[in-house]
Parts: structure tokens; sequence; C-alpha cells
């Protein structure tokens, strides 16, 4: 841990360590709780919630999480091994991104109903396409060499705000998903309202972890 960081009050280290944990455990268990209700296998259309679900909720937040200075479980690794594990899960999270959006949009073909015609299905395909871009953007933090002309601090800052926008973005194609007339009729009362504070909750986590880091730098700097 930094210098700066052990300068912090012990309750406010503390306060984000457990915030940290909870949100590893909390996309962990909202997963969890998906893939019970949908059962992948069971039907083409169940692999689509599913899929998404573990691409925006476990891998991508998994992946914002391994830069967290209190709760990564790779907190003792290099910054460059982090942004390669960082990669990894964000080329996951593309890959289930994709095969969900496959399976929804084949699914629909068989039944014969039109695409794209609710904010869940328009935003969802914005957050595919977004997710990608990012991944490939990522790569000139990853070989410097890509980088030809441009300031590697600058790639970096540009990176974690356009990054935190798309997880924004999954967030809210989650959320979308929530209120959909399928996740509706499955699950009501508590357990709708509880469903829907996972992605909202770990929202709020990375948020503060981008804008944390992004204005200690700042600190840094004067």
């Amino acid at each position: 841990m930094s210098v700066h960081h052990e300068s912090e009050p012990k309750l406010y280290r503390y306060s984000r360590t457990v915030c940290g944990v909870f949100t590893h455990v909390l996309c962990a268990l909202f997963t969890g709780f998906i893939t019970v209700l949908t059962k992948p296998g069971s039907s083409l259309f169940s692999w689509h919630p599913f899929l998404m679900t573990l691409a925006f909720s476990f891998f991508m937040t998994e992946a914002v999480l391994l830069f967290n200075p209190y709760s990564s479980p790779v907190k003792k690794l290099k910054h460059k091994t982090k942004g390669r594990l960082h990669w990894i899960l964000q080329g996951l999270c593309v890959c289930c991104a994709t095969a969900g959006l496959a399976a929804i949009f084949y699914n629909k073909n068989l039944n014969e109903k039109p695409h794209f015609t609710t904010w869940h299905g328009v935003i969802g395909v914005l957050t595919v396409a977004v997710v990608a871009l990012q991944s490939l953007g990522g790569l000139p933090l990853l070989y410097p060499k890509l980088a030809k002309g441009w300031s590697l601090a600058k790639l970096k800052r540009y990176h974690a705000t356009s990054g935190l926008l798309t997880y924004l973005l999954g967030s809210l194609s989650l959320f979308l998903g929530l209120c959909s007339a399928w996740f509706s009729s499955n699950v009501s009362g508590y357990g709708w309202y509880l469903a829907v504070l996972c992605p909202v909750l770990c929202a709020l986590v990375v948020m503060s972890q981008v804008t944390n880091a992004y204005m200690a730098r700042k600190r840094m700097q004067y």
C-alpha cells in the first residue's frame, strides 16, 4: 500500500476495504442468483440473461476492482501484471456479452419477433459495441509501442474515464433487463428491489474508486 494510503485515517481505510469486499461478494451473489433463475441451457433464451450478467456484473466489475487499492485480490502484484489480468477479464466480458447478444438475436429470429424495440435492447447492443471498443482501446497501455505520439499518462486518464462511462452503460443495461417483462414475471416484491440494488451499489463503488484514484493523482501533482 502506498504512503498516501498509509497516511489516511484507519476508519477510512477500513470502510473502503469493507465496501470493496462487499462489492466482490455482491457481484458474485447476483451472478449466482441469475444463474439459478435462468437455468442456462434450459432454453435458447436462458443463455442471454446468464451471459450478459456474467459479462457486465461479474467479469467487468472484477476487472475494475483489480485496481482497488483496498480490496483487490491481487494488490501485491505489479501494476503491469494487473493491467494484463484486467484486459483478460475484459476480454472474457466481451466474449460473454457477444455470445449473449447472439443468443437473443437468434432467439428472436426463431420466434419472428422484431429486434431492438425496447430501451433495453438498444442500450444493450450499444453497450456490447462500446465494451469491445474499450477493450481495444486498452491495447496501447499494454503495448506502449502502439501509442505512437501519445502520452501514456493522458491515455490512462482517457481510458479510465471512458471505462467508467462504459461500466455505467453496462450497469444501465443490467438495470433495464431487470425491468423487463421476463424478469418482473419471475421476481417480484422485495426480491425485485434487492436485485435492482445489486448493479446500482456496484456502480456506486466503481464510480467512487475511479474518481478517488483520479483525485489522488491530482493532489500528488500539486
